[in-house]
């Protein structure tokens, strides 16, 4: 029998993160190549006593269909607690929830974009949301960030050659550098995007889990006029496994993307809704992420410290102020033949050409994850790729 594959999914290749899991079934492999919270993060209590009370007060509403929009009084609770800080705005927004942030940028791309149009995204970007956008068929224009974020004379230029559908962004600790977009820089892409007309994806999954420096006001909080759509999530912050997140944006935006969510998945899960309704009922939330921030901040500096002693400094690492993730980058050689021999050493990473928005692209860089190993792995995994560096001549 013989397949014929839709010309958009015939030639999108899988998940590299999603593949890389298949080589970690060796229980010998410490993984740095992975974007999990850590587990000892997770509200497991307060989970499993939620869950009791929702199936002994309202076991029907968790088990029955719903709305498409979501919840009711989630969506009434997230307003309010977006609007604080303006990112969402009631004149002139509406919320839904989805199934974690990536499904917004799924519906972005469905409700924004015909094939053959182009976005704009940095350049490297979470392979996640490329491949959502590449199975529609759009075409990538990945711009290369300095240490303020986009390199803004590149951004403006690439508009000037072919307005985008839509640009999408990861101001706050990206995935996969780690690093953060200045205010200064916030302010000057809002500037070039209205210069132009142009709309704005900020996907922000890691926003809430800073823990060096100051706050930094999101561009959906900067926007003054309605052309930022705002995703967001609990992936991180509860439980990436509920699946719960949420777009904050123009209503005729989100309007679109109620009729488009009907056609897939009709609405997000409406259990772990309810749950997440009542936990941020239950727990101060600013609390909470602080408590998580101080998880990932004392791995971070672990990570950071090991490398420093044990990795030769010809590689360079960022240092994240939040987030889970942080970017080493090679001064030469082969960044692809590096990660294979870091996995024949024991570890693993993620390369970095996963991320880029050109498949064909090169680059001397890696990402590492902090938040999923033990302090214990995270140590002995360090050494290994110590180790790796050595053999292939990297003088400390």
């Amino acid at each position: 029998m013989i397949y014929n594959i839709s010309d958009r999914m015939k030639d999108l290749q899988p998940s590299a993160i999603r593949e890389i899991f298949k080589f970690l079934s060796d229980p010998t492999i410490i993984s740095f190549a992975a974007g999990n919270p850590a587990p000892e993060a997770f509200p497991i209590d307060i989970v499993r006593q939620i869950s009791a009370e929702i199936f002994s007060e309202e076991p029907v509403n968790a088990l029955q269909y719903s709305l498409t929009e979501g919840y009711p009084p989630l969506r009434a609770l997230l307003k309010n607690m977006l609007a604080t800080d303006n990112r969402f705005n009631a004149e002139r927004d509406e919320l839904i929830i989805t199934a974690g942030a990536q499904q917004v940028m799924d519906l972005t791309a469905k409700v924004l974009t015909n094939e053959g149009d182009t976005v704009i995204t940095e350049n490297p970007s979470f392979i996640g949301s490329l491949n959502t956008f590449r199975s529609y068929r759009l075409n990538l224009r990945g711009i290369d960030m300095d240490d303020e974020g986009i390199d803004i004379a590149a951004f403006e230029q690439a508009i000037k050659e072919k307005k985008p559908a839509f640009v999408y962004l990861i101001p706050n600790f990206q995935n996969p550098t780690g690093n953060t977009t200045s205010l200064k820089r916030r302010k000057e892409i809002l500037n070039v995007a209205s210069k132009y007309e142009v709309i704005i994806l900020e996907d922000n999954p890691y926003g809430d889990l800073r823990f060096d420096g100051e706050h930094i006001p999101s561009l959906k909080e900067l926007d003054t006029e309605g052309r930022v759509i705002y995703a967001g999530t609990f992936s991180k912050t509860l439980a990436p496994g509920l699946r719960v997140g949420f777009m904050s944006a123009p209503n005729d935006i989100v309007q679109k993307a109620v009729v488009a969510l009907q056609t897939s998945t009709v609405h997000t899960n409406i259990w772990a809704q309810l749950l997440t309704y009542r936990f941020l009922g239950k727990v101060d939330y600013i609390t909470h992420c602080k408590n998580l921030s101080q998880i990932y901040k004392k791995k971070c500096n672990l990570m950071l410290s090991e490398l420093d002693k044990q990795v030769s400094r010809e590689i360079v690492f960022t240092k994240p102020q939040g987030g889970l993730f942080l970017w080493g980058s090679l001064p030469h050689g082969d960044m692809n033949a590096f990660c294979l021999e870091a996995v024949k050493n024991k570890v693993a990473l993620v390369p970095g050409t996963a991320f880029l928005a050109d498949e064909k692209g090169s680059t001397l860089s890696f990402r590492l994850n902090y938040s999923t190993p033990t302090d214990e792995q995270i140590i002995n995994g360090v050494k290994l790729l110590g180790d790796t560096a050595k053999q292939l001549g990297y003088g400390y």
